[in-house]
């Protein structure tokens, strides 16, 4: 018999509470826990591409399906109620005409007519449910703005009621509390309720509720711990139990998803015969070092086939899969928690706090692998779960997945903070050193300081992406700390925190003295993200002997080899090796210049601005890596030469217009005009690899740097060139990488 006072809710009573939710999977609509009652049995999410995560096409669940809304009569009274219900304070705008992409299935509601203060989309006049004479090509969207309302619980964050809600979870270290390293992997379990912080009774405690526990708290599996020991402990200490009765399959996302029993207030007797539940999880070797513990000795484990990009944290990003070389992304058809959670603790993190659908995390480029994922959340590997191998007009790469997991607590962030910027995001950088009872503030100096650092700095702040590295910070009051306590600081842009970067150490050397020249950042929750495309250049390379007398401009602007400032001119010509460059910008920002219009330099031979003065590197190298031949292009026009069907152009250079690319659109250089080659005139027959590399010395900041080279094979014979095999440098396997490096006849530099 249960015990008077104690309330029990089943795995699957929950559950079936958790499907009338109208929250969960979209943001709560209300300013309080409650929900409201107008909207119930309604969930609301944001979709298509490209778009921020505050914008998109409004889709609503109702009766189990999704659908979207007519713009017919659509006003921004409207966006701001829809706006309200997914978690956002008001509305900037709404778009019509299936600006984000068409959606799919039923269209719910025409002729939505409110008046902005209703408190759900219910209260508004239509046409009624279902009733529409619109297809997916008038599907509206709304334009949110940035800011979420109070009391805003994340998509994922499973939800009870509210008086029994589990909000949190932590670990107390039983021992040697203010001596452990972060993150903190083994203790006392400790749940967060409305009336404070409790600990949960062991009675009936198993492996699999240590797995869920484990996997909030960013750990992607748990240990057996020494329950004798804390036992023993125990009888010394008084204890608050909250929670008891705890029931997990172990493949639950969050505890609040597992049979539990809350004790109520006059329950006096409470865990008769046990003790707190301790439990105990294993790190990753990411957080391993950080806590502290050994690394254990394991077998060499191939190379991942599972990786995150385009996230603006740590643990988040689009999910990608490794299959017969060759990357790829993953549909989110039938994306759920379950599978995301898959994916993060395949990865070393612990569950997954959201699955995301709809490319959130900006789209793939190349093939699409695996469609309606069905994991049951006991797989090791993402490729155990069933799925279905799809076809390319089975989904596009605007239905991209993605994640975000639970990581660990570092306390990475309390050593690390901004001063004298305009907003939270931006301002002088100041690091904390020293030891326990001796810690102190400073500066770090400015000299080298940029955009992989600034990188760095942004994500330990958990800001995301850096926009701007700035070297000289003298317009943003310091405030009273001057001293520069970190110099030489080299990151390679994929670090953590600042102290895994490399520099000076205690002993600081500064070129430039002062706190006017210190380092500062300014951070941005989006970036762009350029990719070239491979194909388009393998089509289009040939050679051309081009007249001496015709590249007069290009030796002005330096694009041919300098064996050409000793040629006889103007007689005689130059071999270029000429290709096609179509750059696209798949990130979650637009790609501008660094500089702006009022510094851009003219070149009077070309006519045309310059806007950055080296945009590309282009570069012919031997099998070891030996640059034989190399051309760069400066971006004299980047604009948007043609875009997605469902996104306008924005940049233009004609007139002296802003430059740029918006995300899903790209600039295309033609082979055939002016320094769009490689002079490879001085160059020997034999084999060798072409390598482009858009923004060679990060000057914009990017969401990814690692697929910003593309690699070809080409094989020169003197007269002809074949180029072949053309990729991103990220596209392929470790172990393809290395069978390219050294195909046929490239030991020997001979042509087979």
């Amino acid at each position: 018999m249960r015990p008077v006072g104690v309330w029990r809710w089943s795995l699957w009573g929950l559950l079936l509470r958790l499907l009338c939710s109208p929250c969960l999977g979209s943001p709560t609509p209300s300013t309080a826990p409650e929900k409201r009652a107008g909207s119930q049995g309604l969930r609301f999410r944001l979709a298509g591409f490209p778009r921020k995560p505050s914008e998109g096409r409004v889709e609503i669940q109702r009766a189990g399906e999704w659908g979207t809304i007519c713009d017919d009569d659509f006003t921004l009274q409207a966006a701001h109620v829809l706006c309200r219900e997914l978690g956002f304070t008001e509305a900037t705008g709404w778009t019509h005409s299936a600006k984000y992409g068409p959606g799919t299935g039923r269209i719910w509601l025409d002729n939505l007519s409110c008046s902005g203060t209703e408190q759900s989309v219910t209260e508004c006049a239509s046409r009624g449910w279902g009733n529409s004479d619109c297809t997916h090509d008038e599907d509206a969207g709304v334009i949110c703005k940035d800011e979420r309302l109070p009391g805003f619980s994340d998509s994922n964050v499973i939800e009870v009621e509210h008086h029994l809600q589990v909000e949190e979870v932590r670990l107390r270290p039983a021992v040697g509390r203010g001596r452990r390293p972060l993150p903190v992997t083994e203790g006392l379990v400790e749940v967060r309720l409305p009336d404070g912080w409790s600990q949960v009774c062991d009675k009936g405690w198993t492996a699999h509720n240590s797995h869920v526990i484990c996997g909030m708290l960013g750990f992607p599996s748990e240990k057996r711990v020494n329950v004798a020991f804390y036992r023993l402990l125990a009888r010394r200490q008084q204890h608050s139990f909250g929670l008891h009765g705890v029931a997990c399959v172990g493949t639950e996302a969050h505890l609040s998803l597992c049979s539990l029993e809350f004790y109520r207030a006059n329950d006096t007797i409470r865990c008769p015969g046990g003790a707190p539940a301790v439990v105990s999880c294993v790190p990753s070797p990411l957080y391993a070092a950080s806590s502290g513990q050994k690394k254990q000795q394991s077998k060499p484990q191939g190379e991942a086939r599972v990786r995150l990009k385009g996230g603006a944290h740590p643990g988040e990003g689009r999910v990608e899969v490794l299959k017969a070389g060759t990357w790829g992304t993953v549909c989110d058809r039938k994306w759920d928690l379950q599978a995301a959670s898959v994916v993060c603790r395949e990865l070393g993190f612990g569950s997954a706090r959201e699955a995301l659908s709809g490319a959130r995390m900006g789209q793939g480029m190349g093939a699409i692998h695996l469609s309606e994922v069905r994991c049951s959340g006991q797989e090791l590997s993402l490729w155990k779960c069933p799925h279905k191998n799809i076809t390319a007009e089975d989904c596009s790469h605007s239905q991209d997945a993605g994640v975000r997991c639970n990581l660990p607590y570092t306390g990475v962030e309390t050593k690390i903070r901004l001063s004298g910027g305009r907003s939270r995001h931006e301002g002088r950088v100041e690091v904390q050193t020293g030891g326990p009872g001796s810690f102190r503030w400073g500066l770090i100096c400015g000299d080298g300081w940029g955009t992989l650092e600034a990188m760095v700095a942004c994500r330990q702040l958990g800001l995301g992406y850096a926009n701007h590295g700035l070297q000289e910070t003298w317009y943003w009051d310091s405030g009273n700390i001057t001293e520069v306590v970190m110099s030489g600081v080299r990151c390679t842009g994929t670090e953590l925190s600042l102290d895994q970067c490399a520099h000076h150490g205690t002993h600081v050397t500064c070129k430039r003295t002062g706190s006017r020249f210190t380092a500062g950042v300014i951070c941005s929750e989006t970036a762009s993200d350029l990719l070239l495309h491979s194909a388009l250049v393998q089509e289009t390379a040939y050679i051309e002997d081009r007249p001496l007398h015709m590249l007069y401009c290009a030796a002005e602007e330096n694009c041919l080899a300098s064996s050409a400032r000793s040629a006889n001119w103007p007689y005689g010509h130059r071999r270029l090796l000429r290709f096609s460059s179509q750059i696209h910008n798949l990130g979650r920002a637009d790609f501008r210049p660094k500089a702006g219009r009022h510094s851009w330099v003219w070149h009077e031979c070309h006519g045309h601005y310059h806007s950055m003065d080296i945009f590309t590197h282009y570069d012919i190298l031997t099998p070891n890596g030996t640059k034989v031949a190399e051309g760069h292009k400066a971006s004299f026009c980047l604009e948007d030469t043609e875009c997605q069907e469902d996104v306008s152009k924005r940049y233009e250079c004609a007139n002296f217009g802003e430059q740029g690319i918006t995300v899903g659109c790209w600039d295309l250089y033609r082979h055939d005009i002016d320094c769009q080659w490689i002079d490879i005139t001085d160059v020997k027959p034999g084999n060798y690899i072409l390598q482009v590399v858009i923004n060679p010395n990060f000057e914009v900041a990017e969401s990814d740097f690692t697929n910003n080279a593309m690699k070809c094979n080409c094989k020169y014979d003197g007269h002809r060139i074949w180029v072949h095999n053309c990729h991103i440098g990220d596209a392929f396997s470790e172990e393809a990488n290395r069978r390219f490096e050294r195909y046929p006849g490239q030991t020997s530099n001979q042509i087979i």
